[in-house]
């Protein structure tokens, strides 16, 4: 099932279910991928999908930090629940120890062996772990294994 048919299902059980929140949220995914779709000019692939729900998962996790440094509980506490949402359509995440596995599997791989090499090692790395692993974690393995 594509994400555009998953998102309407999903959005049809919201408001049968009157949970105005997951509403709102999965309105929003599917707004953003159809933006997409658009944009492209043809049918999302699944990597597509993956980017573009990645990319709304950045933005909610970047606003929240923002919003709890602010000390806004109220939309700390919707932003949490939005990131749940968008979680539950990418694919299961990896662990910080199996990112680092990746990672030095890549670094063994590209021949890295300074911080030098960084961004060759992070070129050839992100197209394998994305939507799988957060960038900022991948980024600080990275960083942590070449010094």
């Amino acid at each position: 099932m594509s994400l555009l048919a998953s998102l309407q299902k999903d959005m049809v059980a919201a408001m049968k279910a009157k949970d105005k929140e997951t509403l709102g949220t999965i309105r929003m995914l599917k707004a953003a991928v159809t933006n997409e779709q658009i944009n492209v000019g043809h049918d999302l692939t699944a990597d597509e999908e993956v980017s573009v729900l990645a990319r709304e998962l950045k933005q909610r996790k970047d606003s929240l930090e923002e919003f709890k440094a602010a000390n806004r509980s109220d939309s700390v506490a919707k932003l949490e629940a939005e990131i749940k949402v968008v979680e539950s359509y990418l694919p299961k995440q990896l662990s910080a120890d199996e990112v680092k596995t990746v990672v030095e599997e890549t670094i063994q791989e590209v021949g890295a062996t300074s911080k030098a090499d960084f961004g060759k090692v992070m070129g050839v790395l992100m197209p394998k772990l994305k939507g799988k692993a957060d960038g900022k974690l991948v980024n600080q393995i990275v960083k942590e294994l070449l010094s």
